[in-house]
C-alpha cells in the first residue's frame, strides 16, 4: 500500500527477531493476533487486498507494533482502528500516520487490522478485546504500562473503538482462550469523527450494513448503538467530529459524550463548523486540521504524555 509494507511475523517469534535484528529499519513488526488460530476462520478465506492506501478481505488480523523511542517513551500505548465502513481499512491516513503522530508525542502505538464484512458481528469485537488483552498481557515486553492503553478510532474505526471502550466485558468478544482472563477495557479512548448510533436517522447505512448485515434485529441494533451502552465504567474520552460531515452526522459524536455526561465519565467534545469526513491528520482544511493539537493537550491534562 504505497510506501508502507504489511509484514506477518508469528507473535512468538518477535522478540527474538528483533533482538537478532532480522527486521530492516523502519519496518514495523506484524503481530499475529490469534497465533493459536483465527475463530470462525472462513473455509473460503482468500489473501487479502491491498489497493493503494485501503486494505480488504481481511481474513487473519494482525497488530502492526510502532514504538515510541526509548528516549521519549512515556509508557503510554494507543491501538489504532483505521476507518473505511467496515468494508476496508484505510490504512496509511488513519493507521500509520496516527501512529507516527503518537510515536513524536512519546506513544507506542499499534495499528489494528481488524476482520470486515466478509465476517460481519462479532468479529471485529472480537478482534478489538483481543488486541487490548495481548497488548496488556504483554505490557513488559513491549516497554508499556498495563494501566495506560487507550483505544483511537475513525469512522467506523471509531465505532470498534466506542465498542471497545463500552462492550470490553461483552460475552461475545470472548472465544474461550486463556487470554480472556485479562481485561480488555481500553484506559481512554480517542473517537475521530466516529460511527456511534446504529439506529435511523443518524446512522451509517453503509456501516451498519457491512457489521450487523442488511436485516439486523432491532436488538442487535441497540447493542451496537454504543451511545446506549455507556456505563460509569467507560474510560475517558476524547471525540472530534464536524457539522459539515456529511457521511457520519455530528449527531454520532453528541450523542455518545451526552451518555458519557450522563454517566459521569470525563469526556471532551469539539465540534468543528467545517471540515470534510475523514480528514485524519492531514493539513488543508482550515482550523478543522488543528485538532491533533487538542488531542496532544487532552493527552497532557490525563497524564497520558509529558506537557511540553
Amino acid at each position: 500500500m504505497n510506501k508502507f509494507k504489511l509484514r506477518a511475523i508469528p507473535g512468538m517469534l518477535l522478540v527474538s527477531a528483533l533482538l537478532a535484528g532480522a527486521l530492516p529499519a523502519g519496518e514495523p513488526p506484524v503481530i499475529d493476533l490469534w497465533p493459536e488460530g483465527v475463530p470462525g476462520l472462513r473455509a473460503d478465506a482468500t489473501a487479502e487486498k491491498i489497493d493503494g492506501d485501503h486494505v480488504t478481505n481481511v481474513h487473519r488480523p494482525t497488530l502492526t507494533w510502532f514504538a515510541a523511542s526509548s528516549g521519549q517513551a512515556t509508557g503510554t500505548v494507543v491501538i489504532i482502528c483505521p476507518g473505511g465502513a467496515y468494508g476496508v481499512l484505510s490504512w496509511g491516513k488513519e493507521g500509520v500516520e496516527p501512529a507516527r503522530w503518537f510515536n513524536a508525542l512519546g506513544v507506542s502505538a499499534f495499528v489494528l487490522k481488524y476482520r470486515l464484512a466478509e465476517y460481519g458481528h462479532p468479529a471485529p469485537l472480537r478482534d478489538v478485546l483481543r488486541a487490548v488483552r495481548l497488548v496488556r498481557s504483554r505490557a513488559t515486553e513491549f516497554g508499556i504500562k498495563a494501566d495506560r492503553i487507550g483505544v483511537m478510532g475513525f469512522s467506523a474505526g471509531g465505532h470498534l473503538a466506542s465498542c471497545a471502550g463500552t462492550l470490553y466485558d461483552a460475552p461475545e468478544g470472548r472465544t474461550g482462550a486463556p487470554l480472556d482472563a485479562v481485561s480488555a477495557r481500553p484506559d481512554f479512548l480517542m473517537l475521530i469523527y466516529p460511527v456511534i448510533t446504529m439506529k435511523d436517522p443518524y446512522a451509517h447505512a453503509g456501516s451498519r450494513r457491512n457489521l450487523l448485515g442488511p436485516n439486523p434485529s432491532p436488538e442487535l441494533i441497540g447493542r451496537y448503538s454504543t451511545d446506549t451502552q455507556v456505563t460509569k465504567n467507560t474510560p475517558p474520552a476524547f471525540l472530534l467530529t464536524t457539522f459539515e460531515d456529511g457521511t457520519v452526522p455530528a449527531e454520532n459524536s453528541i450523542g455518545f459524550f451526552e451518555a458519557l455526561h450522563r454517566a459521569g465519565v470525563p469526556a471532551e467534545l469539539h465540534v468543528y463548523e467545517k471540515g470534510p469526513h475523514g480528514i485524519g491528520l492531514r493539513p488543508g482544511h482550515g482550523p478543522t486540521s488543528d485538532w491533533p493539537k487538542l488531542g496532544e493537550q487532552w493527552l497532557h491534562l490525563h497524564g497520558w504524555i509529558a506537557g511540553s
